[in-house]
């Protein structure tokens, strides 16, 4: 059983070193946390103006919230795997494929820790707020 979960780990980890970070990878923590604040605001404003009343903290919201952090964190490991890829200290700064690899997967895990803080904050006024006004 621990060789199966061991086995499974490797091979977990050589899928995740057979991707590629690319400047699409890069764009993907802020643009699911621009797509979740979106969605966390436009849902407060249509529960505001349709029910005239803060809505409460629902499963819809829950899941939302859940759904953007897990895509954000992937992406943060898949980006952490790709920046501890073995070759020169930084700075990133040689026009090899592999400083090129570590520049964007360096970017994207930068880019995903602060997206993942902001979607908590985004979602932090649904837990203290509880009215329209």
């Amino acid at each position: 059983m621990n060789g199966e979960r061991l086995t499974l780990r490797r091979r977990l980890h050589r899928r995740i070193l057979a991707l590629r970070v690319t400047l699409w990878t890069l764009i993907v923590p802020p643009t699911v946390w621009a797509v979740h604040f979106i969605f966390c605001y436009l849902w407060v404003a249509v529960s505001c103006a349709q029910l005239g009343a803060f809505p409460r903290f629902t499963i819809a919201f829950i899941a939302g919230t859940g759904l953007a952090l897990a895509i954000i964190l992937a992406s943060g490991v898949i980006a952490f795997v790709q920046s501890r890829t073995p070759g020169d200290p930084p700075p990133h700064d040689e026009g090899t494929d592999i400083d090129r690899l570590r520049f964007l997967a360096t970017a994207t895990l930068l880019l995903a820790a602060l997206s993942f803080i902001a979607v908590l904050f985004t979602a932090a006024p649904a837990l203290m707020l509880t009215d329209c006004r």
